[in-house]
């Protein structure tokens, strides 16, 4: 049944779901220290895409409602699989808490896509004013950190901004093509599996070793990223995601790039964090709040 307001285990489940995505960059750059990056993104697909397939069969639905949606759910899952492999080559060269920011741009580029390619979804004074919030954020990360430390993280923030135009494209090609026609766990499993083909291959091309040792701390990020983050907690949002409207759903996710500022980058990786960071943390937040806003329409 469809329920139109939060009570206090969704809100208790989302507000646990942010933490688990807000924590995860930490995983991967620690497994990065044993593992290539692009590998243990392939690696984190192919588990969780089993996991999830395992889970559809039991549940009893379809993975591909037509033959057509098979292409449509490659393409998807090779954007998606991009804007993975992005994210863990620049983590070896840029902070998590960095990271984040520069990742959750990512509704802005959806923003403007949908304007360009989707009917009904124009920029208004709200997404143009979000718009501007998030990119006065991205100039005050770059404007006080000119030096060895900028030039040294460089690659990694422009991979991030990438990875974040990536993540945009997702959202507006699967908007345009597979959500009328298919549910959201089997978009889920598209972007999940196609992705792991995609990112397995491009490793063996580019990546040698895939791995040089073994360790605890690789095994527990393995787990944490495959089962924990890639598998359960998708799973959990997506079954919320059909129980509650969208637009509550995703003001919670507007807590992730804060929760990754303070458990990725301050807790787990001990990373400095400076004013500037700050203050591009709280105008990207403002940001994508203002870009998701849906004034209500007068009667």
């Amino acid at each position: 049944m469809y329920k139109t307001q939060l009570h206090w285990k969704p809100i208790a489940l989302l507000l646990l779901i942010t933490m688990i995505w807000g924590s995860n960059m930490a995983f991967v750059k620690i497994a990065s220290r044993e593992m290539a990056p692009i590998f243990m993104a392939g690696l984190r697909s192919v588990v969780a895409s089993l996991c999830l397939y395992i889970w559809m069969k039991i549940s009893k639905i379809k993975v591909f409602p037509c033959p057509w949606i098979f292409w449509h759910g490659m393409v998807a899952g090779i954007l998606f699989g991009s804007e993975f492999g992005l994210i863990f080559v620049g983590l070896k060269y840029t902070l998590a808490s960095r990271g984040y920011i520069l990742l959750y741009i990512a509704p802005f580029f959806a923003a403007i896509g949908a304007h360009c390619f989707l009917d009904g979804d124009r920029l208004n004074a709200w997404k143009a004013a979000g718009l501007l919030s998030a990119f006065c954020g991205v100039v005050i990360l770059f404007m006080k950190n000119i030096g060895a430390f900028s030039f040294e993280a460089l690659p990694g923030d422009v991979l991030f901004i990438i990875a974040g135009a990536m993540w945009g494209a997702t959202t507006v090609y699967i908007k345009k093509y597979l959500v009328k026609h298919t549910q959201p766990l089997q978009i889920l499993f598209y972007q999940l599996f196609f992705s792991a083909l995609f990112l397995l291959i491009i490793s063996i091309i580019v990546e040698d070793p895939l791995f040089w040792s073994f360790s605890f701390a690789l095994g527990f990020s393995l787990f944490y990223q495959c089962i924990i983050v890639a598998f359960l907690s998708y799973l959990v949002w997506f079954v919320l995601v059909s129980r509650y409207p969208v637009s509550l759903m995703h003001a919670f996710s507007f807590f992730t790039p804060v929760f990754g500022v303070l458990f990725s980058g301050i807790l787990i990786l001990g990373e400095t964090i400076s004013p500037n960071l700050i203050m591009a943390l709280i105008l990207v937040s403002l940001g994508m709040v203002l870009v998701n806003y849906q004034p209500k329409a007068k009667k």
